[in-house]
């Protein structure tokens, strides 16, 4: 049943970031699964750059956004946090029920480590999350969107990044 699996995950290529739509009306943004490949690029890099886990973060990147392919892309505007993971949790759940157990097993561990923020590989993996979306939002900046309507998305990244090498990253490629 992994072709459920990969049919599923899929349609991330489909599904818009609905933030930059929200807040900036665009018609073409990136996809989430843009998004998760970007994520992926940093993940190892900064896990081979600091010594982490790269298996463990990998994955955690590539699970941490594939419920969407289920549910679509909410921001916090749209549904409360408590919501969102209730639906993210039932959507990962119904994705997982279609894998080989031995499979299923550890990406049900990292989900739930991903989901709680309890180790210094998931709390990396959110900060990646901002970062990411600050380097995009620059790159919507270098294409003609002004700097006051990605203010919410910079500014959002800056509270969030606490990591010494992403803060460093965020300060050279976003400011």
């Amino acid at each position: 049943m992994i072709d459920y699996f990969l049919n599923s995950a899929i349609n991330l290529k489909k599904i818009p970031r609905q933030g930059w739509i929200e807040k900036l009306d665009m018609k073409n943004p990136e996809s989430v699964a843009d998004h998760t490949f970007m994520m992926s690029i940093m993940g190892m890099l900064i896990s081979d750059s600091e010594n982490y886990n790269f298996e463990k973060i990998l994955k955690m990147i590539l699970l941490h956004d594939l419920a969407e392919s289920k549910i679509g892309d909410f921001t916090p505007h749209q549904i409360s946090k408590e919501r969102k993971l209730e639906l993210e949790n039932q959507a990962f759940s119904e994705l997982l029920d279609t894998l080989p157990s031995s499979i299923k097993e550890n990406y049900q561990r990292i989900w739930n480590e991903y989901t709680k923020c309890n180790s210094d590989e998931s709390k990396l993996v959110h900060e990646i999350d901002k970062l990411e979306m600050a380097i995009q939002a620059k790159k919507y900046e270098q294409s003609g969107i002004s700097k006051e309507k990605l203010r919410p998305f910079y500014d959002s990244a800056e509270q969030e990044i606490h990591h010494p090498k992403l803060k460093e990253l965020f300060t050279k490629m976003c400011k």
